[in-house]
């Protein structure tokens, strides 16, 4: 049976944007935009204030180790509180790609692996909304070290550096995934820990071209249709219905992407039985037809891969 979660992270594609150590000493705090990136913030010494808005404050202790699939504005300060002046610290870098925040002289008390990176899926915004918005692991001291033979590899020239750095980013979300998944309110984690929702997840996942419906999957899952569809609604957040032609249309993407396929073999291959079907399904989910799609990706690619090569200024905190 394939497994859900190990595909949605290889579709994602994760890629390191940037990584850096930061150390701190005295009273600091600093807040960040990512605009969207996923951050992770691993702590290697101490213990840190996280304030994620729409969260509740988070107590980051060495060790522990926090994932936001899709960031957009929060706070890490010193658990003494903000500085005497209200104002944000400055970071100052006093190593190649190693900061300082606080008092510059002071012995650090804290130190963290902090960074973001890119998903290079550019249906990315439909499969993070399957993750937890917050993963905070606790007691997983191989999440640090993955983080850390990435940032090694990304610096390196090596042979096989891009598929190296690939394969620990898909591995290193899958980990972060694996170690929140029964505590998450909803989402493709809490379904897949649900024995029942999950047979009919893998069903999905394992025959996409299949002609499902809502008793089908019920059958897979051995319930009843209707204590099924509740269960199911309830536990990944989407009935199941609106999650097939979900990941249908991941598929198509991909496929249309690759540009080896003629649209009506990949109506096909997600489970179309002509191509003006899947045409009208995909324009109504997409916006856009399955040809005009491909030419406007093929466009978009090399103005995205272009902007993921750029490097961050060092000067820049996050």
């Amino acid at each position: 049976m394939p497994d859900p979660l190990a595909q949605i992270v290889s579709l994602l594609q994760p890629d390191l944007s940037y990584a850096k150590v930061v150390e701190a000493a005295g009273c600091w705090r600093i807040r960040r935009v990512e605009n969207g990136f996923a951050f992770f913030f691993a702590a290697l010494a101490g213990a840190v204030r996280l304030d994620i808005k729409g969260q509740q404050t988070l107590l980051i202790e060495r060790g522990d180790f926090v994932l936001i699939p899709a960031a957009c504005e929060f706070t890490s300060s010193s658990i003494d509180g903000a500085p005497a002046s209200g104002r944000d610290s400055m970071p100052v870098e006093i190593r190649p790609n190693v900061f300082r925040l606080g008092d510059q002289m002071g012995e650090p008390d804290v130190r963290m692996l902090v960074g973001h990176c890119a998903f290079a899926s550019p249906d990315a915004a439909l499969l993070v909304s399957l993750l937890p918005s917050l993963i905070h692991a606790r007691g997983e001291p191989r999440l640090t070290t993955l983080i850390q033979l990435a940032v090694e590899e990304s610096r390196g020239e090596r042979a096989g550096r891009d598929v190296v750095l690939a394969r620990l980013m898909e591995v290193l979300f899958i980990e972060a995934l694996r170690s929140s998944g029964p505590h998450c309110p909803s989402g493709i984690l809490r379904g897949l820990g649900d024995e029942r929702v999950a047979a009919a997840m893998r069903a999905i996942h394992e025959r996409p071209t299949a002609a499902w419906d809502v008793p089908g999957l019920a059958k897979a899952a051995a319930m009843s249709r209707s204590a099924f569809f509740e269960r199911f609604r309830r536990t990944v957040g989407m009935a199941p219905m609106e999650y097939l032609l979900h990941w249908r249309m991941v598929l198509a993407k991909r496929l249309l992407e690759d540009g080896k396929m003629a649209v009506a073999e990949i109506a096909r291959q997600v489970g179309y039985s002509s191509a003006s079907t899947f045409s009208v399904a995909f324009s109504r989910h997409v916006g856009a037809t399955p040809t005009i799609y491909a030419r406007q990706r093929s466009v978009a690619d090399v103005s995205e891969r272009a902007t993921l090569a750029q490097p961050e200024p060092v000067s820049a905190f996050g």
